[in-house]
């Protein structure tokens, strides 16, 4: 592959298809867990196809909860989706869409956010996921997206307290927890979004309790 331009990287270009301009370019919409990520995804998904836009979902593989090829919504919105990883060629999976939309996608490894960048010259890519783990340090897939996309856009949650949340806390027993590997799937359970005071007075009191 070859090297990114990373001094493109602010250029939104436009594309025009079949007499229609398209803001091609690499977005990266993140948010807190239960920010409703997918269900804005699968909602701009709608909007673009009342349009008459093809869309293609895509999202990586380590995400496993689904047994089928499906992104789910708590609200209650699904969509097919196609699974993806290192292998997968996905300038040959998008070919045929004009919009490119990916679930978790703190889960991408670099070589496919690479590749994402690469498509979103032609494309629309949409990337949303976590920005980052309980610890809060990036994901690498998120790190990634940081660096290379054209447009980075929160959305936005709120702690209990009804500040705006900013850490995917985890739990265990009721205490919060400070170490442990960094990908934990299925266990939304363990996790509460919340703000950085709060998330700070639980923090001082465990760390007490060390």
């Amino acid at each position: 592959m070859p090297p990114i331009i990373i001094t493109l990287k602010s250029i939104i270009h436009n594309i025009k298809d079949k007499g229609v301009i398209i803001m091609a370019g690499l977005y990266f919409k993140y948010g807190t867990m239960n920010s409703s990520k997918s269900a804005n995804l699968l909602m701009i998904k709608h909007n673009y196809e009342e349009q008459n836009f093809t869309v293609k979902l895509l999202k990586p593989s380590t995400d496993t909860r689904e047994k089928e090829t499906i992104i789910h919504s708590r609200v209650g919105l699904s969509a097919p989706c196609t699974l993806i990883n290192d292998d997968s060629d996905l300038t040959e999976l998008c070919k045929d869409y004009k919009i490119v939309m990916v679930d978790e996608a703190q889960f991408l490894s670099e070589k496919l956010v690479d590749e994402l960048y690469e498509i979103s010259y032609e494309k629309v890519v949409m990337c949303f996921g976590l920005m980052t783990d309980f610890k809060r340090n990036l994901f690498p897939g998120s790190k990634r997206l940081i660096e290379l996309c054209d447009s980075l856009q929160e959305i936005k949650s709120v702690c209990s307290c009804g500040r705006r949340a900013v850490v995917n806390a985890r739990f265990k027993d009721g205490k919060l927890v400070l170490d442990g590997a960094q990908v934990e799937i299925g266990a939304e359970d363990k996790y509460r979004a919340l703000c950085k005071y709060c998330y700070h007075d639980l923090l001082v009191e465990r760390l007490k309790e060390e």
